[in-house]
């Protein structure tokens, strides 16, 4: 073991201004969050990079559970040793241990902030390439585009060698950019969806429609489970269930099949909006793809917006489903999504939706019921779940410590 700490980049982060510290901060927070349960673990965030301090096995498995926090544009893990030739020669050689030389070629990148230091720049890049190229015949120098990058950061307090880059989760810090509700629906494209608002910093609570008997418990428990597994990316998620069926059915009961659908995303919506209020979120995101569905035409859209004025973000909107099936294999939703599960939305699907629903007779229908009596009760009898799960790690880092 040879890494005394791991060096946080920030990327995107990095362009913010007077604010960046509140980024910084939103960001620590969600590292230590990540990292619960590791005793050892110590934080030191600068403006534009950041380092976790640990004992040799917590910092293996803070390599593990970094990969999935928002904010993070990249990580590397770091060897420390005395500003010396001869120490610097030395931990190089320990560092290519660990890497795969067959075939492959190498650059050495010095940055020499302690001047101090006896060699310049170029002879000590001289000195460890030729240390390495002795140890490791079957290297080969490549100063364009190397496969292997040592960096060597020669600072007052010593020698800071990596070779590895690690890619983060990229975006914004959980949490940075606000609250917003998601809803969703048990299928593909929420979870996708809100994965992506989640990786630009918004923090989401969800809500989910139940029909029962004409969904199942086992719905609701694959629901639960996508939440679970969303809450790797941005802690715990509230899950708010709300029971449907006597809305669904007085929408069956009243409105003419073809526009069915349009209502119903209107009354979801309006109990979604209501349940946002009580929360104190500011938006409310879908998992909605221009033209995927019949509830999903700009004509749609229009009739199911008019009945709020909360903002309505669609981070799917322009993505086709492939797309979409990528980001959810990519997040580890994809295989829970395709349980064949019914969802309210797919209940009482009627054969010819419209696709292009006029505002005036889908309000014109709905007026024969009074549905706020309905929402209310709805919204009342809610019933709200802490989803949260551990993280995962895969293998992909187990050869690195």
């Amino acid at each position: 073991m040879i890494w005394s700490e791991l060096l946080i980049r920030y990327g995107e982060m990095s362009l913010k201004g007077r604010n960046r510290k509140v980024f910084i901060q939103k960001l620590s927070e969600n590292i230590r969050r990540a990292l619960r349960g590791l005793e050892t673990v110590k934080l030191k965030a600068e403006r534009d990079r950041m380092f976790i301090y640990a004992s040799p096995e917590e910092l293996e498995q803070a390599v593990h559970l970094l990969k999935d926090v928002a904010g993070i544009q990249s990580y590397s893990p770091i060897a420390q040793c005395e500003s010396t030739v001869e120490s610097i020669r030395s931990t190089a050689l320990g560092v290519f241990e660990h890497e795969e030389t067959l075939g492959r070629t190498f650059k050495v990148e010095v940055k020499r902030t302690d001047k101090s230091f006896p060699l310049v720049t170029g002879e000590l890049q001289k000195e460890i390439g030729g240390t390495i190229l002795r140890a490791h015949p079957d290297l080969k120098v490549d100063v364009r585009k190397p496969d292997i990058l040592l960096h060597i950061d020669i600072r007052e307090t010593g020698a800071f060698l990596s070779a590895r880059i690690y890619k983060g989760a990229a975006g914004m810090p959980v949490g940075s950019n606000g609250r917003s509700l998601l809803m969703l629906s048990g299928g593909i494209d929420s979870p996708a969806a809100g994965y992506l608002m989640m990786k630009r910093g918004v923090m989401v609570e969800a809500i989910h429609f139940a029909s029962p008997p004409y969904t199942s418990e086992k719905a609701q428990a694959k629901v639960e489970e996508l939440a679970r597994k969303l809450s790797v990316y941005g802690g715990s998620i509230k899950l708010h269930i709300i029971p449907f069926t006597e809305i669904q059915q007085a929408i069956v009961k009243q409105v003419p099949e073809n526009v069915s659908i349009t209502s119903t995303r209107r009354l979801m919506l309006r109990i979604a909006d209501q349940v946002r209020q009580e929360i104190g979120a500011l938006a409310i995101v879908t998992g909605e793809s221009l033209g995927q569905v019949a509830s999903q035409t700009l004509e749609s859209f229009t009739a199911i917006n008019a009945v709020t004025n909360t903002p309505i973000l669609r981070p799917l909107i322009a993505t086709d489903k492939l797309e979409i099936i990528d980001i959810a294999k990519k997040i580890g939703t994809y295989e829970t999504s395709i349980q064949p599960y019914e969802d309210c939305c797919t209940i009482f699907t009627p054969a010819s939706p419209k696709t292009k629903p006029r505002l005036d007779k889908v309000e014109y229908y709905e007026s024969f019921i009074d549905f706020a009596p309905l929402i209310e009760e709805a919204v009342k009898n809610r019933q709200i779940i802490e989803c949260t799960s551990e993280s995962n790690p895969d293998g992909d880092f187990s050869d690195l410590l």
